[in-house]
């Protein structure tokens, strides 16, 4: 008897093998051997790769929640919830920031991070939440590009710096880069969570500071009406 089929097990399939080996593992075709089905069934569900990927972000869009009583709790919790999922999908790094995401999860998401932004005027709250968006993808694509260059060199942070260092002392040692020599020599060297969390306050403080001079200017303007 054929295995019954559904949308949902042809996508979790999919995610299972793009968790394990990467996007280039995906394809009708092997999601319909992992189901063992033939690949003709798959099409009564799904169209197109490009349908499956659509589904397989918006699956993991269940992932990202975010939540908070503030707003800065909840673009807080967008950009940690969005990088804790892209770490435990590799793949997603290479769709996040794509075409614009209709899915429900997605939309969920979306609307999760208005309401909590709510009565804050939207010339502030429209870039503020695009901000995020570029920041979290930015740095979770470099985090994960940097995790994937370590696994395919073999070093780790400790044995790149051994294998490059020396080039980097003769390099300063010409006098040509002084700004770059203090700071690899002096500056912080922080871990990825760190570097994160830090260039995030930044950003949410950028934010903060934005909302506060609105509300300043804005004041007056409430109390006449």
């Amino acid at each position: 008897m054929p295995a019954p089929l559904s949308r949902e097990r042809i996508v979790h399939a999919a995610i299972q093998l793009a968790d394990a080996d990467g996007l280039d593992a995906v394809s009708l075709r092997k999601v319909a051997a992992v189901l063992d089905v033939g690949p003709m069934r798959l099409y009564r569900y799904i169209a197109t790769k490009e349908e499956l990927l659509d589904l397989m972000v918006d699956t993991v869009h269940t992932e990202i929640r975010p939540v908070g009583d503030s707003w800065r709790e909840v673009l807080r919790s967008l950009a940690e919830t969005t990088r804790q999922a892209t770490h435990r999908h590799e793949w997603l790094a290479d769709l996040i920031g794509g075409r614009p995401q209709l899915g429900p999860n997605a939309l969920a998401a979306g609307e999760a991070v208005l309401a909590g932004m709510d009565g804050i005027d939207l010339e502030t709250v429209v870039p503020a939440v695009s901000a995020v968006n570029a920041y979290v993808i930015g740095a979770v694509r470099r985090e994960i590009t940097e995790r994937r260059a370590e696994r395919l060199s073999g070093m780790d942070i400790k044995q790149w710096q051994a294998t490059f260092g020396p080039y980097l002392q003769r390099t300063f040692a010409t006098g040509r880069f002084p700004a770059l020599a203090t700071v690899v020599r002096d500056g912080p060297h922080l871990e990825a969570d760190q570097t994160f969390r830090i260039g995030l306050d930044l950003l949410l403080d950028g934010i903060e500071a934005r909302i506060s001079d609105r509300h300043a200017t804005e004041g007056p303007d409430r109390h006449r009406a």
